[in-house]
């Protein structure tokens, strides 16, 4: 894994793949991004090293605490700003794509000012 924006969008991919079904492996993971399953394998395991996921003996991913964490705030930005951008008129797949990239870079309080004003509309 190469920086912090990637071990953002393998914790948000694991998230939303755990919203889907009942387990995650790291195939499901490399058939959602269009990646290698040896990238894979090496991110995760990087997650893993870092106290946000557990792996069992099955190879099956669960979050520790601190990656549920961190991964429900990457997708709550994902969603904010995905609202957003939709509200200023922009379609869903444009929207979408766009919150991908902002979600990572934004700072904390320019989101918490932009969440505030999403969730009043």
């Amino acid at each position: 894994m190469k920086d912090h924006e990637s071990e953002e969008m393998y914790l948000e991919t694991i998230l939303v793949l755990k919203g889907e079904k009942a387990a995650v492996r790291s195939i499901d993971i490399a058939e959602r991004l269009g990646y290698a399953k040896s990238s894979v394998s090496r991110g995760v395991n990087l997650l893993s090293d870092r106290g946000y996921i557990k792996i069992d003996d099955d190879g099956f991913i669960g979050f520790t605490e601190k990656g549920a964490e961190k991964a429900s705030r990457i997708y709550d930005r994902h969603k904010i700003l995905s609202e957003l951008l939709i509200g200023f008129g922009a379609d869903a797949k444009l929207a979408e794509d766009n919150a991908c990239r902002i979600e990572h870079v934004i700072d904390d309080e320019v989101f918490e000012l932009i969440k505030k004003y999403v969730e009043k509309k």
